[in-house]
């Protein structure tokens, strides 16, 4: 260990008894007190101050206010003190502070006439205030402040210092000043539980106060900050103010933001509800323009984002050409139709041929980035996971998490599984859908394209009845999920899928069966959920090309249910 070293450890420990003794809560200054030091926020260079072996200089960056800061760089030899000779009153005590970053960085004073004082801190990628208190001997009227860093370690930062107390009489530096009101105060974005607010910068402030109807809810350093913890379909006023050490700033203009109703803008998603998937591509179904789906669809996947290049992430391309040269701006434009008529418009990803592979924490970061930046392209509601090739949920789990971090408690997520994904609760999909119960809108399961599969009371069931789709939804209904979170996805038409067809009236039957006790088969629930969610088709298109007979028919039953 080298000398220097063990000195910083034995005289940091001596520091810290030290200041066990010797510093004490800072209280308000007196009207009457005074900055008694000079140059103290280094705006004229170096002025009144000297510094050891020519380690000190001004920077203009970082500064903690105006437009310089003292930078000092220790040497092997030299631990760059920087000092300054300030006039003080006998008998009476002064507080003494500084702002610092960077290195290791002391704060103390000496020839006080009683006991000298010091503090400090480690390094530190952010400003931090050191502050002690001295007092004065009967006779001392000046004594010296300094700074300094601890020999070899990095270059540290100091700004707006401070000796507060009676005046000295050796000239004094008033400080910052209270800094006038934010201007240009405005809502820059709402979901159902908060608001976001971005202003103007103030000169000569170092953090801003946001107001909601007149109470404080938080303080930033920035000029933008989002209010959570709002109620849904609510009203808000909101002012900010800017602060420094002079004190706060009157309060802005007013502004009133407004959170939106329950799941996003528009009207709230409907306690019943039917998800069709719209198809983004020809396969020979009839071909839609988004605003040609029927007005039953309440929420409406677009199938498929693509896999991009890089893992995880997905992007999104209209296939303009194979829907008869729909553009994208009209795409947009339908989106947002759908949206003011109280439709969600989600985009799916994965599908029968979807590569997506989300299997570790960058690839997670991927897929929420992704996503993220192709909802906000297109003005999509949410995301439909749909990977029929497997998931892994631990990761698509903090995938979905992150992308509602960003997207708020607006976003939908639905889910699309196989059977087989969902027979038990130790199965990836039905883990996911677990993991993310507080976020997740709907599963809605497809019971098609499937073997034989166990119900919830253990027996085989054969898809193609209403059995199937009571009994393999009751695992669902009581393995976890609310029933407001569980769909039943079935094709639209004998062409839709390679099998599974039922007839609209077998759905209705099901729906019935689950939400009422009426119209099962041989499977009876052990309760009724007059909660579930509703019932989902692939597709719209072929819904379409059949004439809209499912929709039709399934449609005002789920709206109809209790």
């Amino acid at each position: 260990m080298s000398p220097h070293r063990r000195s910083l450890r034995f005289w940091s420990g001596a520091v810290t008894a030290a200041l066990a003794l010797t510093v004490t809560t800072v209280g308000q200054a007196s009207a009457a007190d005074v900055n008694n030091a000079r140059s103290a926020g280094f705006e004229s260079g170096l002025s009144d101050w000297t510094c050891s072996a020519g380690s000190g200089t001004t920077v203009s960056s970082p500064v903690r206010t105006g437009a310089a800061a003292l930078q000092a760089t220790p040497s092997g030899q030299d631990n760059a003190r920087c000092a300054q000779t300030v006039r003080v009153k006998p008998d009476s005590t002064y507080t003494l502070g500084a702002w610092v970053r960077g290195g290791y960085a002391y704060l103390g004073v000496t020839g006080t006439g009683t006991t000298d004082v010091s503090t400090w801190t480690p390094d530190s990628s952010s400003w931090k205030q050191l502050s002690t208190t001295f007092t004065t001997g009967s006779s001392t009227t000046s004594v010296t402040v300094y700074t300094h860093g601890w020999y070899g370690q990095p270059a540290y930062y100091a700004d707006d210092v401070s000796v507060f107390g009676p005046d000295g009489g050796g000239g004094t530096d008033p400080g910052p000043a209270i800094p006038s009101a934010p201007g240009g105060l405005n809502v820059s974005g709402t979901t159902s539980s908060s608001v976001s607010l971005a202003w103007n910068a103030v000169s000569g402030a170092t953090g801003y106060t946001v107001y909601r109807d007149g109470t404080k809810v938080t303080a930033v350093s920035g000029t933008s900050a989002t209010v959570t913890g709002l109620a849904a379909s609510t009203s808000y006023s909101f002012q900010v103010t800017a602060t420094n050490g002079a004190g706060e700033s009157p309060k802005s203009a007013a502004v009133t933001g407004t959170t939106n109703k329950p799941n996003g803008p528009g009207q709230a998603l409907p306690k019943h509800a039917v998800t069709g998937y719209w198809q983004n591509f020809n396969n020979g179904a009839a071909v839609q323009k988004l605003a040609d789906v029927q007005a039953q669809y309440d929420i409406i996947a677009v199938a498929f984002a693509d896999a991009a290049s890089t893992p995880g992430a997905v992007t999104f391309n209209l296939d303009s050409a194979g829907l008869g040269g729909y553009t994208v701006d009209q795409f947009k434009a339908d989106i947002r139709a759908k949206q003011a008529a109280g439709k969600k418009v989600i985009v799916s990803v994965g599908g029968e041929r979807g590569t997506v592979a989300v299997n570790d924490a960058a690839s997670a970061a991927n897929f929420a980035n992704s996503v993220y930046s192709v909802m906000q392209t297109y003005g999509f509601d949410g995301v439909d996971i749909d990977l029929e090739n497997g998931l892994n949920a631990t990761y698509m789990t903090q995938a979905l998490r992150s992308l509602s971090a960003k997207a708020g408690s607006s976003l939908i997520i639905t889910m699309a599984p196989q059977t087989i994904d969902m027979q038990s609760t130790s199965n990836s999909y039905f883990q996911t859908a677990l993991n993310i119960k507080d976020i997740l809108t709907v599963v809605n399961m497809q019971y098609y394209n499937s073997g034989s599969m166990l119900g919830c009371d253990g027996k085989v069931y054969s898809q193609g009845s209403v059995d199937f789709l009571t009994a393999l939804a009751c695992i669902q209904l009581e393995g976890g999920l609310a029933p407001s979170q569980v769909g039943l996805g079935l094709p639209a038409s004998t062409r839709g899928a390679g099998s599974g067809y039922v007839s609209p009236s077998v759905v209705n039957n099901a729906l019935d069966c689950l939400a009422k006790g009426t119209g099962c088969g041989s499977f009876k629930p052990p309760r009724t959920y007059p909660g579930l969610r509703g019932a989902m088709t692939w597709s719209t298109n072929w819904d379409a090309t059949a004439g809209n007979a499912w929709s039709n028919a399934v449609g005002p039953h789920v709206h109809g249910l209790p």
